[in-house]
């Protein structure tokens, strides 16, 4: 398998901006939804809470060599391009889901970023 081009084609770091439309739809739709399904609506409300806690301390960076996922500030995890395989946004016209394949492994993360950045960053890389 050959390598893969980083995609930036100068040697600079991109972090994206957080997104915090997903969780803040999920909290405000399980409102209405409470007055039908109560435990329904909770779930829905938790996982939105859940999610917004993500977008508050989870940042991507897209470095010249690799994808990396910072945590409060610390590294916890560094996906070099080389193994990237293919990756999808899915829903483009409302982006809720990311999706790439590295050579061992897939990974879905919520959109909790801004899909814009994210797909110009992307667009060097292997597609579906």
């Amino acid at each position: 398998m050959t390598a893969v081009q980083s995609p930036q084609s100068s040697q600079q770091t991109i972090e994206l901006a957080p997104s915090y439309t997903l969780p803040l739809v999920l909290i405000l739709g399980a409102i209405p939804l409470g007055f039908v399904q109560a435990w329904v609506s909770l779930a829905i409300a938790v996982f939105g809470v859940f999610l917004l806690f993500q977008a508050l301390t989870i940042r991507l960076q897209f470095t010249p060599t690799a994808l990396d996922i910072y945590r409060s500030g610390k590294l916890i995890r560094n996906f070099p391009y080389s193994q990237w395989e293919n990756w999808r946004i899915f829903w483009e016209p409302v982006p809720i889901l990311f999706y790439f394949k590295e050579v061992k492994s897939i990974h879905f993360l919520p959109m909790l970023f801004d899909p814009k950045m994210l797909k110009i960053c992307l667009e060097p890389l292997p597609r579906i």
